[in-house]
């Protein structure tokens, strides 16, 4: 069990209008930090005024990039209660992505109470409206002031909170995606299945192209013989074909969502047909000219689930069932949301109270 020490701030902000939020704007008046130091381990868990940071110059996160994080949400239910959504899932993966980064593991229950603990503090920012959320943001730093390629020996692991309304403008409408051809994101051995902020920074060159042509994101393929689909930007896709929903498998360079796998659970207890393939963007298309492709859509944490109206690959625009929104897309988003909301019976077992 976390001895949590808190410092509450002195200085509360306003908190922003929750029927006007902007997603990654505005963040809550604490944050927690815990410490690594070699021969040591994880130490001084702590909550304290949200700050800035100081930094030696030097520390290898400015120049090697060993870094990661993760993203989860937290909802006020309309009975008062604060849920969180298989946090122990998302800490989980942090251990994944530290073991691919050579940082250090923290114990997975002490992630979530560090979680519990700082969302509890700043419950009052948890908006009500209808869409909103808190989001979650715990990410680890290497902090040695150290010039040289080898793991640092020392860390700060840190979550900070911001309340948000919609990922995307588009919310629920379907959005246009951009397939690109020409960027590599990952391949299998590298580092596209961890969460860490270069796979990020490799994507932000095709998504601004993307954006400049019109289109909300980039649909990658994969970077050996660039014909199989990997996935969406920040999310994991989906595709309905023929009564069939098929989904990248995860062979070690796309991410292991969260959200994909409650959805996979979902289409599993429907009874509704899933497969996890490798899935080429030609069958897609030729899918599409038979009348066969039926919906397309993205699942993650920031947008939950994100229709897919209309693909561009190679200046070649296909339109989704016509461009809205898919039965089977409102259904997972509704029931998803419902459960993360507190208003649906939760029979998985992945909401956890923060009490």
């Amino acid at each position: 069990m976390l001895e949590i020490s808190t410092e509450k701030t002195s200085a509360p902000k306003t908190k922003p209008d929750q029927n006007n939020l902007v997603f990654g704007k505005n963040f809550t008046d604490h944050m927690f930090i815990m410490d690594y130091t070699e021969g040591r381990g994880w130490h001084d868990p702590r909550i304290i005024p949200y700050q800035p940071l100081v930094m030696e110059p030097s520390s290898m996160i400015l120049h090697y990039g060993q870094a990661i994080f993760e993203g989860l949400k937290a909802y006020k239910a309309s009975d008062g209660r604060v849920l969180l959504f298989r946090p122990h899932q998302n800490m989980a993966r942090v251990n994944v992505s530290n073991e691919r980064l050579c940082i250090p593991p923290i114990d997975v229950d002490d992630m979530v109470e560090a979680i519990k603990a700082v969302v509890k503090m700043d419950r009052d920012w948890i908006p009500e409206a209808e869409g909103t959320s808190l989001y979650i943001r715990p990410f680890i730093i290497a902090t040695d002031p150290y010039l040289g390629v080898r793991p640092s020996n020392t860390y700060k692991f840190m979550i900070i909170l911001c309340p948000v309304g919609a990922y995307y403008p588009e919310g629920i409408d379907p959005v246009k995606i951009y397939v690109e051809n020409k960027y590599v994101r990952a391949v299998k051995g590298g580092i596209g299945f961890a969460k860490t902020p270069g796979n990020y920074a490799a994507s932000l060159k095709a998504q601004m192209e993307a954006q400049a042509k019109g289109y909300t994101q980039v649909l990658w393929l994969d970077g050996v013989e660039r014909k199989y689909i990997e996935e969406v930007g920040t999310m994991n896709v989906f595709f309905k074909i023929d009564g069939e929903v098929i989904t990248p498998a995860l062979e070690g360079s796309i991410l292991a969502g969260i959200t994909r796998d409650s959805t996979i659970d979902l289409l599993k207890d429907w009874g509704i047909p899933i497969t996890e393939r490798r899935l080429g963007i030609e069958e897609v298309y030729e899918a599409h000219a038979r009348g066969k492709l039926e919906e397309a859509f993205g699942t993650g944490t920031a947008a939950v689930i994100s229709p897919i109206g209309e693909l561009n690959w190679d200046n070649q625009i296909i339109s989704i069932n016509n461009g809205q929104t898919g039965e089977l897309s409102q259904r997972i988003y509704d029931t998803i949301t419902g459960i993360q909301s507190g208003e649906l019976e939760d029979k998985f077992g992945w909401t956890v109270e923060v009490k």
